[in-house]
C-alpha cells in the first residue's frame, strides 16, 4: 500500500491548499470582461464629459521677460507673428510636404494613434523622456485648444477632444487649422508667417523644396534653422531629405523631381528692433539653454508667460562689450578695407566655482548680425586645444615612445615637419610648425609657450587620440563637438567648439579639475509655477594634479609666451592662444582663479555666410590669438574683477609641472607680434604643396575662398578635406591606417575618414 499523500477534495468538490489561490478560468474571464466594460465606460464618459473648448487664449502668445542676475531687465519678447490663410492658398506640394514630415497617413487614419500614445505615455511614466505620439489632429488640438504641457492630464484631454473633432470637422479643416497654428521658429506661427520669415514670400509662392524645409522645421524649429545655428546645417539637410523621401514614397513627387532639388537656403532672420545690440544674442542663448537642456519645451516657451532670471551680470556684460569695442571694433574701417567688413567677435565668461555664465558677447548687433558668435560651433579652436592634450597625458600617466613619463619637463623633438612615430613606426603624419621653424629638443612647457605643432602632434599619439578626446569631454566640451576626431589630427585643434564650450572647459581647469553642470538661468517661473532647474552636481572629472599642472604651464604662456597681452588684466592668469586654418579665427582662452573667459575673433562674409581669412584686418598683416583676443580678454578681466582682491592660484601639481612665481620670467620671445602655432594642416599632410602657416609670422597671400556652404564646418579643418595620407595614429599609439578627411565641399575620394564626428540622417519625427 502506497504511503504517498493523496490530493484531498472538499465535500463540495472545491480545491484545497495552494491551488485555491490560483484563479479559475471563469474568474479570469470575468475579471477581464469587467475591466473591458470599465474601460469602455471611462472612454464613453470621457467622450461625453470632455467638450471642445474655445480656442486657447495662449494662441495669442504672452510675453516672456528676461532679467539679469540683479533683477534688471534684459528684454521682453512674445509678440505674435501670425496670419491665418485658407487651405486653398497653400500649394498642394507644400501640404504634402507637411504630411510627409508629420503624419503621412493623415487622410486615411483615425484622429488618434493608440500605439504611439501608449508608447509616449509609458515613456513619461517610466522616466524615459518626453516623446510625442500625436497625429496631426492631436497636434492641432494641442496648439489651438490646450497648451504645450507634457502631462498625462493634458494628453487625456487631447485624446477626447481629437476624437470629437474628427467626428465633427473635416480633415481639410483640421489640416488648415494645423497649418495656421503650428510654430515654425523665428516667432512665426502658421505657415504663411513662416514663408515670410524664412523666404520673404507668401506661402502660395513657395516651391516644393522650400515647402519641404518649412515642413522639416515643425519637428524642431530651434534645431533646424540653419541661419541661426550654422553648425546644425547638416542635421537640417538630413531632415529635409527625409521629408522629400517621404513624398516620393507616397508618390506625391517623382524620384526625378526629388533628385533635381537643391537645398533651399532660407533668408536671414529679421529680429525685432527691441532685440538690438546684445539683447537679442542673450535672449537667444537663454532660450537655447532652456530648450537643449529640456527644461522648458520649445513650443511652450514660444507661447510665453515666463519670467526668467539669468546668471548674466550686467556689470560684466557691459565690461565685455566695451572691451570688444575699444580693442577691436573701433579700429575697423569698412570703407577703407574690405576685410574689415568680415570681422566678428564672440566671447563667454564663466565663474569656475559656481558654473554660472556671467557675460557673453554675441556680435555687434543682433538685428545686423543674427548668428550668436558666442554659441556657434563652426570655427576651429586651433591651439587652444593643446592644453587638453597635456592634461590628458597627466590624467592617463602617458609615456613617450621611448618610455619616459610625460610632464612639463619632458623633452620632445620640435623639428619642423617631424614625422609622428607610433609604436616605433612612421605614420606619414608630419605637421608643420609655425613659420616652418624648427626648435630641436624642447621641453613641453616651452613647447606650449611657443605652440609647437610637432611636439603636440606626437604627444597626442603618445597619449592616444581617444583618450585625448575623452579628457576634452571630461573638461567640458560637448561629446558631439563638431569635427573633434579620435585620430592624430585632434592635436592641432581642428574641433569647432563655441566660446561657451571652451570657457566651460577652461573653467574646469581653473577649478582644479572639478566640474558641474554649467548654467545660464538662475530662476524661471510661469505664473505661480516655479520651473525646476538642473542641479549643479559637482564632481572631480580630471585629477587635480593634472588640472593644476596644466594651469602652471599656462601661467608661463601668459608670463612669457604667446599670451603676454593678457597681462594687462593685472592679475595672475593662465591662458592659451590659438588660430584657425587660414587665419579665419583667432582665439584666447584664459582664466584667473575667479573667472574663465574665452574670446574669439572670426572672419565671415555677412552676405554669403562664407568664412573669410582675416589677413589685413584693421591694417595689420594678420590677426592671431595673442593680439586682439588676448587684449580684449585683458581689458574685460580687469574691469570684471575691479574692486575684488587679487588672488593667486592655489596649485598642487604633484610634480607634473613647476609652479611659476608671480613675477613674469625673462623671455626670449619676440615682443610683437605674438604667434600661436595653429594648425598648418588638418592632420595628414597633402601630397601637393604645403598649406601655408596660419598662426602668425610673415603672412602669405590670402588664399582663394572655396565655395563652402555657410555654417558647414569642414571636417578636419580643411576647406574641402585633404586627399590622402595617414591619420597620425589611433588610440594607444597604434597607427590608424590609410585615411583622410572627407570635407563637406569637394572632399577626398580615398582613405578612411579621420573624423568620428559624423552626423547621420535623422529618424522620422512625429511632432511634439
Amino acid at each position: 500500500m502506497s504511503d504517498e499523500p493523496k490530493a484531498t477534495v472538499s465535500a463540495g468538490g472545491g480545491r484545497t491548499g495552494l491551488r485555491r489561490l490560483v484563479p479559475t478560468w471563469r474568474w479570469a474571464l470575468g475579471a477581464t470582461m469587467i475591466l473591458v466594460v470599465l474601460g469602455c465606460g471611462v472612454l464613453v464618459a470621457g467622450y461625453l464629459l470632455v467638450s471642445i473648448p474655445p480656442a486657447n487664449a495662449a494662441a495669442a502668445a504672452q510675453t516672456n521677460v528676461f532679467l539679469y542676475s540683479d533683477g534688471s531687465q534684459i528684454a521682453r519678447d512674445g509678440e505674435v507673428n501670425r496670419e491665418n490663410i485658407d487651405l486653398a492658398q497653400v500649394p498642394k506640394s507644400v501640404q504634402e510636404a507637411v504630411l510627409a514630415a508629420e503624419d503621412r497617413e493623415f487622410y486615411q487614419e483615425s484622429a488618434i494613434d493608440p500605439k504611439a500614445m501608449l508608447r509616449a505615455g509609458w515613456n513619461m511614466v517610466t522616466g524615459g523622456g518626453k516623446q510625442s505620439g500625436s497625429t496631426i489632429t492631436q497636434q492641432y488640438v494641442k496648439n489651438y485648444y490646450l497648451n504645450q504641457d507634457q502631462t498625462l492630464t493634458r494628453k487625456a484631454k487631447e485624446f477626447f477632444i481629437a476624437l470629437k473633432l474628427d467626428n465633427e470637422v473635416s480633415k481639410s479643416d483640421i489640416l488648415e487649422g494645423y497649418l495656421n497654428t503650428s510654430y515654425f521658429g523665428r516667432n512665426a506661427y502658421g505657415i504663411q508667417a513662416a514663408a515670410q520669415a524664412y523666404y520673404g514670400k507668401d506661402v502660395s509662392d513657395l516651391s516644393t523644396a522650400q515647402g519641404a524645409y518649412l515642413a522639416a522645421l515643425v519637428n524642431s524649429p530651434n534645431a533646424y534653422d540653419t541661419e541661426a545655428h550654422p553648425e546644425n546645417h547638416r542635421r537640417a539637410v538630413a531632415r529635409w531629405h527625409y521629408v522629400l523621401d517621404g513624398m516620393v514614397k507616397k508618390s506625391w513627387i517623382s524620384r526625378g523631381e526629388r533628385d533635381s532639388m537643391e537645398f533651399p537656403r532660407p533668408g536671414r532672420a529679421k529680429p525685432a528692433t527691441g532685440m538690438s545690440g546684445q539683447r537679442g544674442y542673450l535672449v537667444e542663448a537663454v532660450k537655447n539653454y532652456l530648450i537643449s537642456n529640456e527644461i522648458i519645451d520649445e513650443r511652450r516657451l514660444a507661447a510665453g508667460g515666463f519670467r526668467i532670471t539669468t546668471t548674466l551680470d550686467p556689470k560684466r556684460q557691459k565690461a565685455m562689450s566695451e572691451a570688444v569695442d575699444d580693442r577691436l571694433m573701433s579700429k575697423l574701417d569698412k570703407k577703407k578695407r574690405k576685410v574689415d567688413k568680415y570681422v566678428r567677435a564672440g566671447g563667454t565668461s564663466v565663474d569656475p566655482k559656481t558654473g554660472k555664465i556671467v557675460a557673453m558677447y554675441g556680435g555687434i548687433d543682433y538685428t545686423q548680425q543674427y548668428v550668436n558668435n558666442a554659441t556657434r560651433r563652426d570655427y576651429q579652436v586651433g591651439s587652444t586645444f593643446k592644453p587638453f592634450i597635456f592634461t590628458s597625458a597627466l590624467q592617463n600617466d602617458a609615456k613617450t615612445q621611448d618610455g619616459r613619463s610625460i610632464n612639463a619637463d619632458t623633452v620632445y623633438d620640435g623639428t619642423n615637419k617631424r614625422e609622428v612615430i607610433s609604436d616605433g613606426h612612421g605614420t606619414d603624419y608630419a605637421p608643420e610648425n609655425e613659420d616652418k621653424k624648427s626648435y630641436g629638443q624642447i621641453p613641453v612647457s616651452k613647447a606650449m609657450n611657443k605652440s609647437v605643432n610637432s611636439v603636440f602632434a606626437q604627444m597626442g599619439v603618445d597619449v592616444g587620440p581617444k583618450k585625448v578626446k575623452q579628457t576634452a569631454v571630461d573638461l567640458g566640451l560637448p561629446e558631439k563637438t563638431p569635427n573633434m576626431p579620435d585620430d592624430g589630427s585632434i592635436a592641432l585643434g581642428v574641433a569647432t567648439a563655441s566660446t561657451t564650450d571652451m570657457a566651460e572647459a577652461y573653467a574646469t581647469l581653473a577649478n582644479h579639475g572639478k566640474r558641474g553642470r554649467y548654467s545660464l538661468v538662475e530662476k524661471a517661473t510661469h505664473g505661480g509655477e516655479v520651473i525646476e532647474l538642473p542641479d549643479r552636481d559637482v564632481s572631480e572629472e580630471v585629477e587635480r594634479r593634472a588640472a593644476d599642472s596644466t594651469t602652471a604651464v599656462l601661467r608661463k604662456v601668459v608670463q612669457g609666451g604667446t599670451g603676454t597681452a593678457a597681462q594687462s588684466a593685472g592679475r595672475p592668469a593662465a591662458g592659451k592662444t590659438g588660430t584657425a586654418e587660414e587665419d579665419k579665427a583667432a582665439w584666447f582662452a584664459g582664466y584667473t582663479p575667479e573667472l574663465a573667459t574665452v574670446i574669439s575673433v572670426m572672419g565671415q562674409n555677412s552676405e554669403t555666410g562664407v568664412q573669410k581669412p582675416l589677413y589685413g584686418a584693421t591694417g595689420l598683416e594678420r590677426v592671431n590669438g595673442g593680439g586682439f583676443p588676448a587684449e580684449i580678454w585683458g581689458d574685460y578681466t580687469k574691469a570684471a574683477l575691479e574692486g575684488k582682491p587679487v588672488r593667486d592660484f592655489d596649485l598642487k601639481t604633484g610634480g607634473g609641472a613647476e609652479i611659476p612665481s608671480t613675477t613674469p620670467p625673462d623671455s626670449d620671445e619676440p615682443s610683437t607680434p605674438p604667434t600661436d602655432g595653429g594648425p598648418s594642416t588638418s592632420g595628414p599632410p597633402t601630397t601637393g604643396p604645403t598649406t601655408p602657416p596660419t598662426d602668425g609670422g610673415t603672412p602669405t597671400p590670402p588664399p582663394t575662398d572655396p565655395p563652402t556652404d555657410p555654417g558647414t564646418p569642414p571636417t578636419g579643418g580643411l576647406e574641402g578635406g585633404n586627399t590622402d595620407g595617414q591619420n597620425g595614429g589611433a588610440d594607444n599609439g597604434n597607427t590608424g591606417g590609410p585615411g583622410g578627411d572627407q570635407g563637406w565641399q569637394g572632399g577626398n575620394t580615398t582613405g578612411r575618414p579621420a573624423s568620428a564626428a559624423r552626423m547621420t540622417e535623422l529618424p522620422e519625427g512625429d511632432g511634439t
